[in-house]
């Protein structure tokens, strides 16, 4: 009976989280039209360096929405609650707290690669890239790897709201910005500072990147990236009861402060 229940709570956060974006579909078309010209402009950044340029820094953007998604899914979605007027309704509903977070990290896990799909198949057509010598099994396994690193730091950044409601939301956008700078999205990480280098060692993007460009622009498989999926495995279980733990500690001084409220 408590497996059914759990069962029945997943699909209904993720059928949820879908009709969220029926809701806001005018929305998510500017958001995806904007990521698609943002692909675009810094793939054009590359044009007068030649096409490997090209394909360096577009790979980079694509790779970058994809994580960038995944860990706005997850660390937003204690404002969506609070949007809503959910909030209340959500965090006393008799089930798991990793079911209500697992699975919305599974909903940003499908929105991200549909998203990064479509993006890829406008920039491919706008540049005339070709994909034959990419592996594409190899690149997407990576992404499977990575998410779960990002899931782990989206549900760190996820307790920034439950703590602060007026301006835990912009909070996190300062720790998704500290990895873009850190992880060589789109330049190599030795031009960093020496005083920045050791955050990039520890960033999972840094290693996404590295892994994913060697497999579309490469060629590399699986096995040849088995180490650096190995490491973003590793981190991914480092990360994500660390991060469950932290929001739990956060869920719980939420309730006790009374921050748990729809007005924030």
């Amino acid at each position: 009976m408590r497996i059914s229940r759990e069962l029945r709570a997943t699909y209904a956060f993720v059928g949820r989280q879908f009709n969220l974006v029926k809701r806001y579909f005018n929305w998510e078309v500017v958001f995806l039209f904007y990521s698609v010209i943002n692909a675009l402009t810094i793939g054009l950044i590359g044009v007068t360096q030649g096409p490997e340029a090209v394909l360096y820094l577009t790979v980079g953007a694509l790779l970058w929405g994809f994580l960038s998604v995944l860990f706005h899914e997850v660390g937003e979605s204690v404002s969506w609650e609070r949007w809503e007027g959910t909030i209340e309704y959500t965090f006393m509903a008799p089930i798991r707290r990793l079911t209500h977070l697992g699975w919305m990290c599974i909903f940003a896990i499908i929105y991200g690669t549909i998203r990064t799909g479509i993006i890829l198949a406008v920039v491919a057509f706008f540049f005339g890239i070709s994909l034959k010598g990419a592996n594409l099994g190899s690149g997407l396994l990576v992404l499977v790897c990575s998410s779960l690193a990002f899931i782990g730091l989206g549900l760190m950044a996820a307790v920034l709201p439950l703590l602060s409601p007026e301006r835990g939301s912009q909070a996190t956008h300062i720790l998704q910005g500290l990895i873009l700078l850190v992880s060589g999205v789109y330049y190599e990480i030795d031009v960093l500072p020496a005083w920045l280098k050791p955050l990039s060692v520890i960033s999972p993007a840094t290693y996404t990147l590295k892994a994913a460009r060697a497999a579309l622009l490469e060629g590399m498989s699986i096995t040849a990236l088995g180490p650096e999926m190995v490491r973003l495995i590793v981190i991914g279980i480092i990360l994500i009861p660390l991060g469950l733990f932290i929001f739990n500690l956060g869920e719980r001084y939420a309730m006790r402060s009374g921050k748990l409220a729809r007005n924030g």
